[in-house]
């Protein structure tokens, strides 16, 4: 989507090396998903400097933010919530909105989704707004400030993710994921749920721009 609206967009995957680059000459910071965990910085030192730069581009620039699973983790902790293991969610689940929120805007509820995580937000930020919840997690969505936007569901969930995810099986996830039954009909239940997944990603990114005053369509730069 980004690319599509004509933005230019920098990758930096700090699990392989890549330095995080100053926030200058940039207009958005994007964090997605990861297999670490938010605490595990003993591990994955680059956590530490990943915390500083998202409280730097969110709380002192005021840069328009937007979260993905570990992102969505990352938000939290950086702002001084609480994220632990809480009650593991794979496959496609459902979550609730809550409130009239412009990041939601045009977004149905109950709304479909992918998951796979195993820890959760289980304090937002002060100052965030929880915008939906599940069953098995209740930080499913929240904002902080005008700018910032963070999900724990994959919205850059397509076909092809499955199988990168389900080798080897995931670690700490739920009953499908233990009981040597996680796989059976996850692929199925994807593709009749990914058209929708699909547009509401669509909807929760114009949303997003919309309120961050991002264009959405070409011409644009963003870097």
């Amino acid at each position: 989507m980004v690319a599509a609206a004509g933005h230019d967009w920098t990758r930096v995957l700090l699990h392989e090396g890549t330095p995080l680059p100053p926030l200058d000459g940039f207009d958005a910071v994007w964090v997605k998903s990861g297999s670490m965990d938010v605490w595990q910085e003993e591990a994955h030192p680059w956590l530490r400097a990943e915390k500083a730069l998202i409280r730097e581009a969110v709380v002192d620039r005021g840069m328009p933010y937007l979260g993905i699973c570990l992102g969505h983790q990352l938000l939290a902790s950086a702002l001084g919530g609480e994220v632990l293991l809480g009650t593991p969610e794979v496959g496609v689940k459902t979550v609730t909105l809550h409130g009239s929120s412009p990041y939601m805007s045009d977004v149905p509820s109950p709304l479909p989704v992918l998951q796979w995580h195993a820890a959760e937000v289980i304090r937002p930020p002060e100052g965030a707004v929880v915008l939906a919840s599940s069953p098995a997690c209740s930080v499913e969505a929240m904002s902080w400030g005008d700018k910032a936007l963070s999900v724990q569901f994959d919205l850059e969930a397509k076909k092809e993710s499955l199988r990168h995810w389900t080798e080897p099986a995931p670690r700490n996830l739920d009953a499908e994921a233990t009981n040597g039954r996680w796989r059976d009909g996850l692929e199925e239940a994807l593709a009749q749920q990914l058209p929708g997944i699909h547009r509401s990603a669509r909807q929760i990114y114009d949303n997003w721009c919309r309120q961050c005053g991002i264009p959405n369509e070409p011409p644009g730069t963003i870097k």
